[in-house]
């Protein structure tokens, strides 16, 4: 209880002394925290999760709701933001500019996690003609040669599908590992086609001598012909989409999209960066040379890892290789 007391104490306290800080600075400098922010702070996720903390840590309800307002109301909600500011619109013109693309990042980022959602919660329909023809699209992406001979067919597990039919793996991520993968097929398709070729055809693996001690011969000998050391495509496509739609969620990816997206990130942002992940995904299951697929999980965790620590940088932004992207980073 004291320790809880103590906390809480410090709590206001530092609350109190941060807002008495905040009233003196506003009043040598002139400017308030959003326009200190706006002018000492380069565009891009630095200056955005700057004003996105400001707003909602303000005492005002109105600046606090600010971050939650409809796309459309953005230009009023800036107005209104400039007014209970006291701020001379004529002498800062481009604070209005700085703020409303903030905002437009800001609402974006909310209303792309609701369209993911949205997808993600969707089943796969083989009765919905729209899904079959997506399913179909992503065979034939990555097996332009090879015609699928029946909807049920075991040449799903060619592209890395657990059984014949391939609704069944969507379970998890609902239509959102679908769009993914026919997005990635579609769009990087080269690159998807080499990682479905490596996945199928993995490296022979020597057993080194630090291995061999800790083996007994029946597993040496198991390990030694064992060259099933590759993963099945789809389904990490499917389990990639899910670690992208976890650092979504999180707002990790806020650090990306903030600097790539120079108004409201979208959908394509979102694909784009499954993409990415895909990409850095494969390389770093070859550096790992994991024993076997049940080191997958494994694996999977010190790559999210990585990731995370690379968006802890506010500079970061997980560039797409692929061309379909070059046209967004340059905006």
């Amino acid at each position: 209880f004291a320790r809880m007391f103590v906390q809480v104490c410090l709590y206001f306290y530092c609350k109190c002394l941060w807002r008495c800080l905040k009233f003196v600075v506003r009043k040598l400098t002139g400017q308030c925290e959003l326009q200190r922010i706006c002018y000492n702070t380069k565009p891009g996720a630095a200056r955005t999760m700057k004003i996105e903390a400001s707003l909602k840590g303000s005492k005002s309800k109105r600046l606090q709701t600010s971050v939650n307002v409809h796309p459309d109301a953005i230009e009023k909600t800036i107005d209104d933001i400039i007014e209970l500011k006291r701020i001379n619109p004529d002498r800062n013109p481009q604070l209005g500019v700085s703020l409303q693309a903030c905002l437009l990042q800001i609402v974006g980022y909310r209303n792309l996690i609701a369209e993911v959602e949205k997808l993600r919660r969707e089943p796969y329909d083989s009765e919905n003609p729209q899904h079959e023809e997506m399913l179909l699209k992503l065979w034939k992406c990555l097996k332009p040669n090879s015609p699928l001979k029946a909807r049920i067919s075991k040449q799903w597990c060619e592209i890395g599908f657990q059984g014949d039919d391939p609704k069944t793996d969507f379970r998890g991520m609902g239509l959102l590992g679908l769009y993914n993968l026919v997005y990635f097929a579609e769009w990087d398709t080269e690159v998807a086609q080499q990682v479905l070729c490596d996945s199928l055809h993995p490296k022979y693996r020597e057993i080194t001598k630090k291995e061999l001690s800790h083996l007994s011969k029946a597993e040496w000998e198991k390990k030694k012909f064992d060259k099933a050391i590759g993963y099945s495509f789809a389904i990490v496509g499917i389990n990639i989409t899910d670690l992208a739609y976890n650092l979504l969620v999180s707002g990790a990816l806020k650090t990306h999209f903030y600097n790539v997206a120079p108004e409201a990130p979208t959908l394509t942002h979102f694909q784009q960066t499954f993409c990415y992940l895909m990409h850095e995904f494969h390389k770093f299951w070859i550096d790992e040379d994991p024993l076997d697929i049940m080191e997958f999980n494994r694996v999977r965790e010190k790559f999210y890892k990585r990731i995370l620590k690379q968006l802890q940088n506010p500079e970061m932004a997980l560039c797409p290789h692929f061309a379909a992207s070059e046209s967004l980073i340059n905006m």
